[in-house]
């Protein structure tokens, strides 16, 4: 087991003082049902929605609330933790039952919730500092590409207009223009304390997404 440790902390880029929260971090109920990871991976859990929570405002400080939720919910989620242990090739170091040695695909889970349990282990080994290191480092190439848009203007208009007026934006269709098989649409939109602002479009729907990235500019919210 040393040997193994002692590789997984070179991946890890950590060297544990208390190698029994490693081991526990690594330890699957179907291997102890009484001494196992669900502990740990409750706390990392958190710990990594803390860390990833801050480093989202202190980059995108003028984003809406809206946009950095999806952009979090994106980064924390077990697809994403999956995949990140897998990089680091946890399953190798895992303690697992008969059952979960062979299964491939289906551990995503079991993998994922592993990787959260050893934020919690390096949290509670080393402190906030070192799980942040941790995180941030194995997280890079994930908070890098968060700086895609994440929803449509549609959906933006929707959240704000909800959280400052607790009311739906409302379109009213305009009309339709154009012959039958290149049709133009033409719709507007308006929220409360807002002018009505008209948006054209191929389709309702991109009519719509148009008026509302329009007004989303009008706002200044875009």
């Amino acid at each position: 087991m040393k040997n193994s440790i002692k590789d997984l902390e070179i991946i890890l880029d950590y060297n544990f003082k208390n190698y029994d929260l490693l081991k526990t971090s690594l330890t699957h109920k179907s291997f102890d049902n009484l001494k196992n990871n669900e502990k740990l991976e409750f706390l990392g859990d958190r710990v990594l929605g803390l860390i990833i929570s801050k480093k989202l405002i202190e980059t995108y400080p003028e984003e809406s609330e809206g946009i950095t939720d999806k952009k979090f919910a994106n980064l924390v989620n077990k697809k994403t933790c999956s995949s990140i242990a897998n990089k680091l090739n946890i399953k190798k170091f895992m303690f697992l039952g008969p059952s979960y040695k062979s299964l491939e695909k289906s551990t995503d889970k079991v993998l994922g919730d592993c990787l959260e349990a050893l934020i919690g282990a390096i949290y509670l080994d080393g402190g906030l500092k070192s799980a942040e290191k941790f995180v941030l480092n194995f997280w890079k190439q994930y908070l890098d590409n968060s700086t895609l848009p994440l929803i449509d203007a549609k959906t933006q208009l929707q959240e704000h207009s909800l959280k400052k007026f607790k009311e739906l934006p409302k379109y009213t269709f305009y009309k339709r223009t154009g012959p039958q098989h290149k049709p133009i649409f033409k719709t507007d939109v308006q929220i409360p304390n807002s002018k009505k602002v008209v948006g054209t479009g191929t389709s309702k729907k991109d009519a719509q997404q148009n008026a509302a990235s329009k007004l989303l500019n009008y706002l200044k919210i875009l």
